[in-house]
């Protein structure tokens, strides 16, 4: 019940850093599942919100939960438009784009970069929204990974060994997808990322165009 509770506040900072709003569903770790019930929960979820844009897992991801989210957001994408599925909440005229998160698993397939951003200017936005999930960025995967002694006890060192820790997390991304951030950006300033985030556009929801990309990244 103590880290539910932590769980939660520490998700509602994270979210101050940029502005943004969380819903928690008060669900126990592990224990998410692809049911009829879940699936119109995302369905309510998503025609309250009424987003542009999605994020999630894929399917072949290492923890349940997030298998099941992958699920639950592939079978509501097309049903959010559907008006006689949950006639009680207004339905979305058009899906959203489903954006899959990148990661690093290969079976069946590695994740296609259809979409690859320069993610420099916002590293110390990251890290500052990593650093309020502290029961996780500081304890539990330190733990996990077995360098929990490796994490400092005064907060000014966190921030900085979090830093650390998060360059050598996420600069190897920028390398796997070069090529893409090099098509997107032009040779210098693909081949000079050094973080990047890349992202799948899912085939079950609306396709991103050219216009919706310039759309959801005016830049």
């Amino acid at each position: 019940e103590e880290l539910r509770k932590l769980r939660q506040s520490e998700s509602a900072n994270a979210g101050k850093v940029i502005g943004a709003e969380y819903v928690n569903w008060d669900l126990p770790d592990a224990e998410l599942e692809p049911t009829l019930e879940n699936r119109m929960r995302v369905i309510t979820e998503i025609r309250s919100f009424r987003p542009d844009l999605v994020l999630t897992h894929r399917l072949c991801d290492y923890h349940p939960d997030h298998r099941a989210t992958a699920q639950l957001v592939q079978d509501a994408s097309y049903l959010v438009t559907v008006p006689n599925v949950l006639p009680e909440v207004p339905p979305l005229f058009n899906d959203p784009v489903i954006l899959y998160m990148p990661d690093l698993f290969t079976r069946p397939a590695p994740l296609r970069p259809d979409l690859v951003l320069d993610m420099g200017e916002q590293v110390d936005s990251i890290v500052a929204m990593l650093a309020c999930h502290r029961t996780q960025v500081f304890e539990w995967l330190p733990y996990e990974g077995g360098i929990l002694d490796q994490v400092p006890k005064d907060e000014n060192a966190k921030l900085e060994w979090l830093l650390g820790w998060f360059h050598g997390e996420v600069a190897e991304r920028a390398n796997r997808f070069r090529d893409a951030l090099v098509a997107n950006y032009g040779k210098e300033h693909g081949q000079a990322v050094k973080f990047c985030e890349a992202y799948e556009v899912s085939e079950y929801a609306s396709p991103m165009d050219e216009k919706g990309r310039a759309k959801l990244w005016p830049f």
